[in-house]
């Protein structure tokens, strides 16, 4: 009789068609030792998390929804590092980008602090600024809800909004922006939409996470319902997903969130391709010392993959235990915050080269007789204090002059407090030049390169996307994570109109120097081909130096 009986469902099998591959669903002591040494990976790699999207808001979110213990002095110093931050700002995080306090708010609410009272600041006031959060595309209006939600903070109020915004102003942009084949693209609905703009697995995943909360609502029900077959069909054989034809990390982790947040299990039979779920997908892009790289055959750690990894499976494994998902934040940790508190600076980060020292002022109250009104002048002050930087040798310090290579490494090697060392790599470089050691340290250290044929070109200006370049290089040895990629280039660059001006070799380096406000992104375009003016470039490296934590 039971032969019978499989003879008659290999049958059926072969009637319907090919029966699909067998499915096994990760193990509850697999998923917890991927969280727990993931976990533990991010925390040593991150141990004085600062306000930025690598090495900061994600990381703390991740570990703060984990349950992998975690020292409260942790999660107190970073609040004192945002506090820090949020004052020297006057509580503007950005004039352009509202997604930074979105992410901020987000993390403070992870540790159970509360976004409306940071250093005096509500952070949440400008979210109330409906055509400001939407600016920057379909991430803005996603991530005020997000962020809003993550508390139940209450709508803010915006006396200087043009449009007061509400939740259902965001929700019903989020619907009006969907596309004809059910998902999500960051400007897709928009005016600036690009022409053959189809749905992207990162965007629609997120879209997914803002909407999770809305689903009472049949027309948010039903744009889910689309959204949810438009991935299915999207996803790859291998159970992940390709954003801008790249395979990668990042997009499977959006699409796991969402579904997490919509109270479903990332294994769900739609997202299981040839017995491969999206948790498995995931977990072939993980290192054994709980790292992940962006691509699953990519070499070397990115620390944005690991930590987005990270809390992805957190999200899963949140769901699994059948607690509250990771942006539903009623059940936060309960950290005894020190509000008012310093945060500890000129230390330099964990991961900084043992060669890069804090350089000390040395002649306090250096001026110049041309910045008086000059909107980098305290960069400027900062570093002629430190001897990092000289002006022209008439009291005059010519901000609006063009940089040459040579003046660049001089004042990048003093930044860093390097040890000047010439290393006759260039045959245009004489031992003799007053920068011959400048340049030979920078390149030593990877800095600079030289101009091809053995020449550095040391009169040679410097191109606003070459200066990035150099100075991402320079943020790398600070200890900062400057390997962008993917959809985190994307992400920072697209809001751009000339972003595809740009050489491909600047774009990682571009996006990072953006993201972390090294360049100021509230400029309409890059202009990657201008000359950098010495006050540009000042400026850079002050603010790198801030973000380092060497000032």
């Amino acid at each position: 009789m039971k032969k019978k009986i499989m003879s008659a469902v290999l049958a059926l099998a072969l009637f319907f068609g090919t029966a699909p591959a067998a499915f096994a669903e990760l193990s509850d002591g697999a998923l917890n030792s991927a969280v727990v040494v993931t976990a533990k990976y991010i925390y040593s790699e991150t141990q004085s998390p600062q306000v930025g999207s690598v090495g900061g808001e994600w990381a703390v979110i991740g570990l703060a929804r984990s349950g992998y213990d975690v020292p409260d002095r942790y999660y107190r110093d970073y609040y004192s590092t945002v506090e820090q931050y949020v004052t020297e700002r006057g509580g503007v995080l950005h004039e352009r980008k509202y997604t930074e306090y979105s992410r901020v708010i987000v993390a403070l609410s992870a540790i159970g602090a509360d976004a409306r009272n940071v250093g005096g600041y509500d952070l949440t006031i400008p979210l109330g600024d409906f055509d400001k959060t939407v600016w920057q595309g379909l991430n803005g209006p996603i991530w005020a809800l997000i962020a809003l939600d993550s508390r139940d903070y209450p709508m803010p109020e915006n006396p200087d909004a043009a449009t007061q915004a509400t939740r259902q102003m965001y929700v019903d942009y989020i619907l009006d922006c969907q596309l004809s084949d059910g998902g999500w693209s960051l400007f897709g609905g928009t005016d600036a939409a690009y022409a053959d703009d189809t749905s992207d697995p990162d965007i629609t995943g997120m879209a997914l996470q803002a909407l999770a909360k809305y689903q009472s609502r049949p027309d948010v029900a039903k744009a889910t319902e689309e959204a949810l077959d438009c991935m299915s069909a999207m996803q790859q054989d291998d159970g992940g997903f390709s954003s801008m034809g790249d395979s990668n990390a990042e997009s499977i982790v959006q699409m796991i969130v969402g579904l997490c947040e919509l109270g479903m299990s990332p294994e769900d039979p739609r997202f299981v391709k040839n017995g491969i779920s999206m948790l498995d997908a995931l977990l072939a892009f993980r290192r054994s010392d709980g790292g992940f790289n962006h691509t699953a055959g990519g070499t070397g750690n990115n620390q944005m993959t690991a930590e987005q990894g990270f809390y992805a499976l957190v999200a899963a494994k949140r769901q699994r235990d059948g607690k509250n998902s990771l942006y539903r934040m009623d059940d936060a940790i309960d950290v005894k915050l020190e509000q008012g508190g310093a945060a500890s600076g000129g230390t330099g980060l964990p991961g900084k080269h043992k060669d890069v020292k804090q350089v000390p002022v040395t002649a306090e109250g250096t001026t110049f007789s041309d910045i008086k009104n000059h909107s980098n002048k305290t960069a400027i002050e900062a570093l002629a204090s430190r001897g990092i930087i000289n002006g022209m040798g008439d009291g005059s310090f010519a901000p609006d002059a063009n940089m040459s290579r040579a003046q660049f490494a001089a004042i990048t090697v003093r930044a860093l407090g390097l040890e000047p060392k010439a290393n006759d790599s260039f045959t245009d470089v004489k031992p003799g030049d007053w920068f011959a050691g400048y340049v030979g340290t920078a390149n030593s250290y990877e800095i600079v390169k030289g101009v091809g044929g053995g020449l550095f070109s040391p009169e040679g200006t410097i191109t606003r996307q070459e200066a990035a370049t150099m100075v991402a290089r320079a943020a790398k040895l600070c200890g900062m994570e400057t390997d962008y990629s993917g959809a985190a280039v994307r992400d920072a660059l697209a809001q751009f109109g000339d972003y595809t001006k740009t050489n491909d070799w600047a774009r990682a380096s571009l996006a990072f120097c953006y993201d972390q406000g090294i360049l100021d992104s509230s400029v309409m375009n890059i202009e990657p081909t201008q000359k950098i003016k010495r006050c540009e470039i000042a400026q850079m490296l002050y603010n790198m130096l801030q973000k380092a934590k060497l000032l």
